[in-house]
């Protein structure tokens, strides 16, 4: 601050409040095949009804059915994950061929199509989520063909119907058209699906013309917008209306009361769940001049609106049919267990490899039997140095039902091929499980288990103790386990770094190990000081930020000093940690330090151990004896 010229008080104010911050430790970085849902993109799910709600049921498919099984389970230890949705990647110019991941697109019912209009049979659209949507070109499409979309790749559109009632509509007269003057212009259409009209009755009458729009002069521009599940497939009611927007305008620039759009597009793209709009190249408006009637909407005279018209012929009503949509490998997925494996992994790395756009503490593992793509999941971990990779041992299926020592050897094959770091942890793989979606039974890894463990332990406790054992290591919903190794086995497990899960009498399945994937014996081999590491790691240098550009002198030391300490004493408190020391004097910040613009503090950390083997020492004695001279 400058110096004062002339006499005054000066009021200065300094915060010396600052602390250490609290970081989230239970978010988890997921990726799986769903069969609906935004793709591409990370989604906070927090419950199994969220997850059924953005992402729908599973689809009765060995990958997507256990992707789906692998997020419960997560979720019923009470965590939250960063779930993406992976899509086979179409690129449409080249690759619009069946067996891909597409959205379903519309066919127009009624008004009947014109001779030199196309049938929609199959789809050639890929919208990944709304950025997507608004990014790509979808190309000049008419009102009348592939004016809607299904909002993401996937059947579940398939046979649901969208309808537009336009202004003057009358559902009391059966399948009719009527002109401007409400006169009917063609009785008894055939080609009017029944469905139409029982959608109308959702809304409150028959679309006139907005507030806004007779305000300034206009008429007939109101539209109401109905999507129906004629499959039942959604619902679980065939014909029922899923989703209605009442009272919408055609004009571009319309705007409710308070000043949100009313423009139908806009509104039915804001707010439905299930479909996107066509492309929509021009648009009237409710501008006094200047109009531009575009080639959607035409009027029969300047103050009219009148809607959907088409051949010269207002038409009233439009309704459409969604066909094409399709997931790949819904039933037999066309491409190799290598490919899906990579096409999963590349989503992992992209949606995963930055810290700084990410915030999570668990990385999850997914059903792959392939041990360099487990490394190169684990390596996401350790690049990004604040989390934990939970992974399966995912042997073979095939050795199900084969000698104990194939499923040993399995397993233990699979962690020699695992690289040596504590950013990961492995567990002795499968659990069979109940599909209740589906009513089957499936084979599901138990990584997304191992990892509630950890999530349960920090809502119980902290991050620092270990998440396995008889309290906090219990695995839910488990019908069995594929391999539930004795004592011996649990020994040639342990020595691989593979956590066995057990079966054990009266309490049930249990996480039965605590060891990272770190073969070098340290004390960062168990889970515990992984996390006690990643916690200390992220909160302090979250703090340390802030003493950028300031400068490097005694105070500054200081004060960092004065913000660790208190946060390493809570830390000790909560039995993380048994001793701490932080140097950061002239010691370690010599003159060679400061002239490099460089800030250094040494943090020395005693973490606290798990216990891993317990001896019990029961002592016989004489009668009469005296405990003390035998130790006791």
């Amino acid at each position: 601050m400058a110096f004062q010229v002339s006499p005054g008080v000066e009021i200065r104010e300094f915060d010396l409040t600052a602390i250490v911050p609290a970081v989230s430790t239970t978010p988890a970085g997921y990726v799986g095949m769903f069969g609906w849902g935004p793709a591409d993109q990370r989604v906070l799910i927090n419950t199994e009804k969220q997850l059924e709600t953005i992402f729908r049921k599973p689809i009765n498919s060995a990958y997507y059915a256990t992707s789906w099984l692998l997020a419960s389970n997560f979720l019923a230890y009470g965590g939250n994950m960063q779930l993406v949705r992976s899509v086979k990647t179409v690129d449409l110019t080249t690759d619009n061929t069946h067996g891909n991941d597409l959205n379903s697109v519309s066919n127009r019912l009624f008004p009947a199509l014109a001779t030199d209009e196309t049938v929609v049979s199959s789809s050639t659209m890929q919208i990944k989520n709304r950025e997507d949507y608004e990014g790509q070109s979808l190309g000049e499409l008419t009102f009348w063909t592939e004016s809607f979309m299904g909002k993401y790749p996937g059947t579940l559109l398939n046979g649901c119907g969208v309808v537009i009632f336009g202004s003057g509509y009358n559902n009391a007269v059966s399948p009719t058209i009527l002109d401007t003057n409400g006169d009917v212009i063609s009785g008894d259409d055939p080609n009017l699906p029944t469905w139409v009209r029982e959608a109308f009755k959702v809304f409150g009458g028959a679309p006139t013309t907005t507030d806004q729009a007779t305000a300034l002069g206009f008429s007939d521009d109101e539209v109401h917008v109905a999507v129906v599940d004629l499959t039942g497939n959604i619902s679980g009611v065939k014909g029922s209306v899923i989703e209605y927007y009442e009272g919408l305008s055609v004009a571009g620039d319309a705007k409710k009361p308070d000043g949100t759009p009313n423009y139908w597009a806009s509104v039915v793209n804001n707010k439905s769940q299930y479909v996107w709009v066509g492309d929509i190249t021009a648009q009237v408006t409710l501008e006094t001049e200047g109009l531009d009637w575009g080639t959607m909407f035409e009027g029969t005279a300047p103050a009219s609106f009148k809607t959907m018209n088409t051949g010269g012929t207002p038409a009233n009503v439009a309704a459409f049919s969604l066909v094409g949509g399709e997931i790949a490998g819904a039933s037999t997925y066309d491409e190799t267990d290598a490919d899906v494996s990579a096409q999963i992994l590349a989503q992992y790395e992209a949606s995963f490899s930055d810290a700084d756009e990410s915030d999570i503490s668990i990385l999850i593992g997914y059903n792959t039997t392939f041990t360099s793509d487990t490394n190169s999941l684990i390596e996401i971990a350790e690049q990004r140095k604040d989390c934990i990779a939970f992974v399966s041992a995912c042997y073979s299926l095939d050795n199900v039902g084969g000698t104990r020592t194939t499923l040993l050897n399995g397993i233990t094959a699979f962690a020699d091929s695992l690289n040596s770091t504590s950013y990961g942890a492995l567990d002795s793989g499968y659990k069979y499980q109940y599909d209740r979606f589906n009513n089957v039974y499936r084979y599901v890894p138990l990584c997304a288990d191992s990892a509630g463990c950890a999530v349960r332990t920090d809502n119980q406790k902290d991050p620092w103790w270990s998440p396995a054992g008889y309290d906090r290591g219990r695995i839910l919903n488990v019908v069995k386990l594929v391999f539930n190794p004795n004592k011996a086995e649990r020994d040639e497990l342990y020595k691989k770094n593979v956590n066995p899960i057990i079966t054990s009498q009266g309490f049930g399945v249990i996480l039965f190990g605590d060891k990272t994937l770190q073969k070098k014996p340290s004390a960062f081999d168990r889970i515990n000081v992984r996390r006690l590491f990643s916690v200390l790691e992220k909160s302090i240098a979250t703090a340390a930020k802030f003493q950028l550009f300031e400068f490097n002198d005694a105070f500054t030391r200081s004060q960092f000093k004065q913000l660790v300490e208190p946060f390493l004493r809570d830390i000790q408190g909560r039995r993380g940690l048994t001793s701490y020391s932080v140097v950061c004097d002239e010691s370690n910040n010599p003159p060679s330090v400061v002239d490099s613009n460089r800030f250094v503090a040494d943090i020395f950390i005693a973490p606290n151990r798990s216990i891993n083997f317990i001896q019990l020492n029961f002592v016989a004695t004489p009668t009469g004896v005296a405990f003390a001279e035998y130790g006791g």
